[in-house]
């Protein structure tokens, strides 16, 4: 296929000048501010590399060559599987990669907005719903549960994961005192995580420049069983970062570098994923919020990741909005689109509302139609012969007609989008269906396909020998 074959759409935000400027600013904050590292064992590690004077408990002054060394150590990919060992996908070398989740309080009824506790059947439900959705290639920690004793919330939610599909998990452990004894769990019910990977510990530094203990004992217990693991940092604008985009950019690639350089000290070659997660922070109103320029910040993200080779995490979009509404909608369309367009890697955290405190599963299914539609997009355009269809228009001639072409025959099914929600009405057919709105339609939808959910056909064996498990301790 030659060159002309084929039209991409791309986006791209940095020149090689900005690029290295961003990675020399972010040098310059981790050998001067430093990073503070709440674990004594890993200072006195990082002691022993970098020297002594360079370490204290306040902060942990990294330079460059040690940085540098941890971008060449680290795999520039990583093969992901499913529960069963199939390979999932290759992240770092393929298309954008999406996943519903991010740990909400609260479940939005699908047809009137009422918010409710998140327990476990809800839990089991969106752990279907997002395994039943094919643009959706992972399940991340969708809420935290309520209807079982606080000790053992996080282990139920990962039971419920794992028995309620089989692709790729990211987790999101709330009591880092769980995090060892919820990877005992999934290795007493699928045996070793590590041969095929299909579990992704997720962890966050403290912003601005603080790898707390928490974080750095869960990234120490992930390492040591050979997971796959993703560090991505949260900000919140003109509060814990900068107010200016370029100050932000600068202080949450300095913690993401001094993250991967500490899991490589941990154990070189280990796969590492890094992101950002950009919000601002409204001082009128107490809540934070994605702008624009946030969507902006995710693309030079991804553009950063390319230059280091790394594997890619990042925005979904997530907590805009009131729940499935127009507020949303405008934030998710900018994010998939950015996201396809860069192209990026794992984009997560779809589903979630209200400043990410509820989870919606009609924002599911929205974000899944605006997926298939942005993957559509980034796919660009066909320009070979085949596609040209020369003779066909010769033939047709001036005032001809297409209707029975060859190509309109053999492609017309795929030609263009076809939504699974949305039937293309005209005027006179929507008055006679009651002309009704876009947003019912879309909610009489997701709850027809959640009455229709099934789960994996060992469910229930998993469900039993996990709660036993949890039982146990």
């Amino acid at each position: 296929m030659d060159d002309l074959s084929l039209a991409l759409p791309r986006l791209n935000l940095l020149n090689p000048d900005q690029i290295d400027r961003i990675h020399a600013s972010a040098l310059h904050i981790l050998a001067t501010a430093g990073v503070r590292v709440d674990s004594p064992t890993l200072r006195d590690q990082l002691a022993s590399i970098i020297g002594a004077s360079q370490v204290s408990p306040e902060a942990v002054k990294m330079p460059g060559e040690f940085i540098e060394w941890a971008l060449k150590t680290a795999p520039s990919a990583i093969e992901i599987f499913d529960r069963q060992g199939n390979q999932a996908f290759r992240l770092g070398e393929s298309r954008p990669r999406f996943g519903i989740g991010v740990t909400s309080l609260f479940y939005q009824d699908e047809l009137t907005d009422d918010l409710t506790p998140f327990e476990r059947r809800h839990m089991q439900s969106m752990v279907q719903l997002g395994h039943h959705l094919p643009h959706y290639d992972v399940i991340s920690t969708v809420g935290i549960v309520h209807d079982v004793p606080e000790e053992t919330s996080d282990l139920f939610a990962t039971l419920d994961m794992v028995a309620n599909t089989t692709k790729p998990l990211v987790i999101l452990i709330s009591e880092d005192r769980s995090f060892p004894v919820v990877l005992d769990m999934l290795e007493d019910l699928h045996g070793d995580l590590a041969d095929k990977p299909f579990v992704i510990p997720y962890f966050n530094p403290v912003t601005p420049l603080v790898l707390n203990s928490g974080t750095l004992e869960k990234l120490q217990e992930a390492i040591r069983r050979g997971l796959p693991v993703i560090l991505s940092n949260y900000s919140m604008a003109g509060m814990s970062t900068p107010i200016t985009p370029a100050g932000t950019l600068a202080v949450l690639m300095a913690e993401l570098l001094a993250g991967l350089a500490i899991s490589q000290m941990i154990k070189p070659g280990t796969p590492v994923i890094l992101g950002i997660l950009p919000a601002y922070f409204d001082m009128k109103t107490m809540v934070n919020f994605y702008d624009p320029q946030s969507m902006l910040l995710n693309l030079a993200c991804i553009e950063m990741m390319k230059h280091y080779r790394l594997p890619h995490c990042g925005s979904s979009g997530s907590g805009t909005g009131w729940g499935p509404d127009l507020l949303a909608a405008e934030t998710y369309w900018m994010n998939q689109l950015i996201t396809c367009l860069a192209p990026g890697g794992l984009a997560p955290f779809v589903g979630d509302t209200l400043n990410s405190k509820a989870f919606s599963p009609v924002n599911v299914v929205l974000v899944h139609e605006i997926i298939a539609q942005s993957l559509r997009l980034a796919a660009g355009l066909q320009l070979d012969d085949a596609s040209l269809v020369l003779d066909e228009i010769i033939a047709a001639g001036p005032g001809g007609s297409f209707l029975n072409a060859k190509s309109t025959r053999s492609r017309y099914r795929s030609a263009y989008y076809t939504s699974p929600v949305y039937t293309r009405f005209s005027m006179e057919k929507w008055q006679n269906f009651g002309q009704p709105s876009a947003d019912r339609v879309l909610r009489e939808y997701t709850q027809r396909l959640m009455r229709e959910l099934t789960p994996p056909t060992d469910q229930a064996d998993l469900l039993a020998r996990g709660e036993a498990f949890i039982a146990s301790k």
